[in-house]
């Protein structure tokens, strides 16, 4: 483990802090109206380049979701986000929905699990658009675990499962007769089937009626990805001697052991360099054109993409030792503290899986292995659909919005009918 590492990088974000505040300054003169040069071709320069170094040295805040309405049948529903359940590293948001007076239609819960993988679930922000309409919404809101001090424990993924299982047991039709339809998107493809199969082991009466498996890396052997091979190839010693650094003064989490986002960043970016680096170039262009729409699209790509946050050490280590390296949910040797988890188990919860054709996170056949390690799911609650997207296209989109989306809205209606 370095020591250093995660210090050195606050040491030059803070050193650019002056450039940076010169930069936006730059920006906003450049921009001015009451400026001569803001309207010729160098001074439009200026303020692009201005603004693209603020904004590549900048830091980005935790998004909010910002979901104000919906519409549903024809009519326009305020939304506001609240927290409904909190342990310390999670906090389960309700889209609740204000009906006015009006009676609220017998609509399903859906449980969103987010990935905890550097990024915060406000990725999902079209998910959960699109899905409001038609459900009573609900997502994991992961902690940043820079910002959680030390005293408060550790989390692992044996915790994250157990989070699952009270999240579902909170929500679960026994309630209030509702049926209960879960979604994972990616990395928490794993925790979520491994719950279910635990809770359908111990006859749990809270087994939601479904889950959808979305992009997850349920056995990584196949079609594997440089994500995959990479973690093969080095082995979790590698991981745990490279990745993993202590917080820094003064976050509230100082002398924790993390995986930092910006390493999880820097690796992502680092696998589609080219397009990155094009985006920016087009954004640059869209400035000196004058094109603010374009340009507003890419501030508000990157304003998501660039905001990330920390891992706890043991979770990220186990998961790359249990999922990536040792491959023990599909072998059927993985066990969450005293108890394996058999995916055989499965018999009440029907299964959903999504891919995307181009998807170079989770390889294609990686999800689907679900299909065949549930053995015990009747064929006809089973789906698989591919689609011809990327990673983030599996979960967002236009694609995601026409096409995914209603399939899976299809499958909860058939397998459990209101």
């Amino acid at each position: 483990m370095n020591t250093y590492s995660y210090q050195l990088h606050e040491m030059a974000y803070l050193a650019l802090a002056p450039a940076r505040a010169a930069s936006d300054m730059a920006r906003l003169w450049f921009n001015n109206p009451i400026n001569p040069l803001a309207h010729t071709q160098v001074g439009r320069n200026v303020a692009a380049s201005a603004e693209l170094f603020e904004r590549l040295t900048r830091r980005y805040g935790k998004p909010i979701f910002g979901l104000t309405s919906t519409k549903v049948d024809g009519r326009t529903v305020p939304v506001r986000d609240e927290v409904v359940w909190q342990r310390t590293f999670c906090k389960l948001l309700h889209f609740e929905r204000d009906w006015e007076g009006a009676d609220e239609p017998r609509q399903p819960k859906l449980l969103i699990v987010a990935p905890m993988s550097g990024h915060y679930a406000t990725l999902l922000r079209g998910t959960v658009d699109a899905f409001l309409p038609h459900y009573d919404v609900y997502i994991t809101d992961w902690a940043d675990a820079r910002m959680v001090p030390r005293a408060f424990g550790t989390f692992d993924l044996d915790d994250y499962i157990d989070y699952v299982v009270e999240m579902c047991r909170l929500l679960s039709a026994t309630q209030d007769g509702l049926p209960l339809h879960t979604i994972a998107v990616c990395q928490p493809a794993v925790p979520l089937i491994s719950a279910v199969a635990l809770m359908d082991h111990r006859a749990d009466p809270d087994v939601p009626a479904s889950m959808t498996l979305m992009g997850g890396p349920i056995d990584t052997r196949r079609s594997p990805t440089a994500v995959n091979l990479l973690a093969q190839e080095r082995g979790s010693d590698w991981f745990r001697g490279n990745c993993i650094h202590p917080v820094p003064y003064p976050y509230p989490g100082v002398g924790r052991d993390v995986y930092p986002g910006f390493l999880q960043l820097s690796g992502f970016m680092a696998m589609n360099f080219d397009r990155h680096v094009n985006a920016h170039i087009e954004m640059f262009n869209h400035l000196m054109e004058g094109d603010g729409d374009s340009a507003e699209k890419h501030r508000d790509f990157y304003d998501e993409y660039l905001a990330v946050m920390d891992l706890t050490a043991e979770f990220y280590l186990q998961t790359v030792d249990t999922v990536f390296v040792e491959h023990r949910l599909p072998d059927g040797t993985m066990m969450h503290r005293n108890e394996r988890i058999d995916l055989a188990a499965i018999r009440r919860t029907a299964l959903m899986t999504v891919e995307g054709e181009k998807d170079d996170i989770s390889g294609l056949g990686q999800t689907f292995a679900a299909q065949e390690l549930c053995l015990n799911i009747p064929a006809k609650r089973k789906l698989h659909h591919q689609q011809n997207v990327g990673h983030y296209g599996v979960f967002n989109g236009s694609r995601y919005r026409q096409e995914i989306a209603p399939r899976i809205r299809a499958f909860h209606a058939a397998v459990a009918p209101i």
